[in-house]
């Protein structure tokens, strides 16, 4: 029987506690759920008794229910989001594309700044680069990158808006390219999390080789959401120099390893301040960037200076990464970073492809004379 909520077998999940049956088919069924108040608890009791009344031979069935507690719970959560992995739902990503959700789990920290700076300068080295604006209450992407328009669909599914840099290319989704800038958006969770899973699903991505994700503040539905439908998403983590922000980021690192995700490194944003006359400030306070990757035990990527041409770029929706300068250059340096060492692409002439003309040049040995066999070693040609 399989939990509505947590969609894995209760038994799998640890759910049942015991089961006793009595020479005339009376069953008794002992179930804990996460919490007394479960709201899902008239359901997993009907769907139980249901399930074993159906068994031939089954006279009357008596269940009752438990809560866990802390441990259990917890135990719980991480053996739903194993078995979540094992079977994540279709989705129009392509599978080569480097998923990559940039989280910090407080607003105000120039997040969605460094997501489209960051796409763009992927853009800039002739890369077909996805933005997904998860924040889908407090979107800003399309203002930032200076997109405009209403989303078609073709063929019953989403078509990205797009813009052109250099020989790359952004494919945006957001829902400011739905709802009016100056108007809220007033959706629940489950709403908010349908939304994003429209985005993944139901649009035309086409061929990416990134897709950056835009995600809200807080660690609640959106972000368990993505971990589950896009198990193989890796997690950037903004944060400021600052104690208070270095903190909730860390909560939000949390929330990817809870849910398996890969955290591939920290960008600090609003570092140092140098003045006209050439005089840096730390006005924010320093090191907040380079002590959580320490906690966390993963790279520093990059250093974003606090500047003004950041916010002015911003609401000309043009971004800094695309022009020249001190900003400019720390985005480029950003995208080498992501494109060559944090999160490279899988490319077809990689590992696999050369380990396979390993065995081909195996293969053909065998069957040429001594001679030739000797003239070729094998595996002498690939790339360790």
């Amino acid at each position: 029987m399989i939990d509505p909520e947590l969609g894995g077998d209760i038994v799998e999940l640890g759910m049942v506690r015991s089961v006793e049956v009595s020479e005339g088919g009376d069953v008794r069924v002992v179930v804990a759920l996460t919490i007394a108040g479960c709201p899902l608890r008239a359901q997993l009791e009907r769907d139980v008794r249901g399930v074993v009344g159906t068994i031939p031979g089954v006279r009357s069935v008596d269940l009752s229910t438990g809560q866990m507690d802390a441990d259990q719970r917890a135990a719980l959560m991480a053996r739903a989001r194993r078995k979540a992995l094992e079977h994540p739902p279709a989705t129009a990503v392509p599978p080569r594309a480097r998923v990559l959700a940039v989280a910090s789990g407080k607003g105000g920290v120039g997040k969605s700044s460094v997501v489209v700076n960051l796409a763009a300068a992927l853009a800039r080295r002739g890369l077909t680069v996805g933005v997904l604006d998860a924040d889908i209450g407090g979107f800003s992407v399309p203002r930032l990158l200076g997109m405009e328009g209403r989303l078609e669909a073709r063929d019953g599914k989403m078509v990205p808006l797009e813009r052109r840099v250099g020989d790359g290319v952004l494919r945006v989704l957001s829902m400011g390219f739905l709802a009016e800038e100056d108007r809220a958006v007033m959706w629940r969770g489950l709403l908010l999390n349908r939304a994003v899973q429209q985005f993944l699903q139901d649009a035309h991505w086409g061929d990416l080789d990134y897709l950056l994700v835009d995600l809200p503040p807080g660690t609640g539905d959106v972000q368990m959401g993505l971990a589950r439908m896009v198990p193989r998403t890796e997690m950037l983590v903004v944060t400021t120099p600052p104690l208070a922000a270095q903190r909730v980021a860390a909560r939000a690192a949390d929330m990817a390893r809870r849910g398996y995700l890969r955290v591939a490194g920290v960008v600090e944003n609003m570092s140092d301040f140098t003045c006209e006359h050439g005089k840096t400030y730390s006005l924010f306070g320093s090191g907040g960037g380079e002590r959580l990757a320490a906690g966390l035990g993963v790279p520093l990527v990059g250093k974003i200076p606090l500047h003004g041409d950041m916010a002015a770029a911003g609401d000309a929706g043009e971004p800094v990464a695309l022009g020249r300068g001190e900003l400019a250059d720390v985005f480029t340096d950003l995208a080498r970073a992501v494109a060559e060492e944090i999160a490279p692409l899988l490319e077809a002439s990689g590992c696999t492809a050369r380990l396979l003309d390993a065995v081909a040049v195996a293969v053909d040995g065998a069957f040429a004379g001594p001679d030739q066999a000797r003239a070729t070693p094998v595996g002498a040609d690939v790339e360790r």
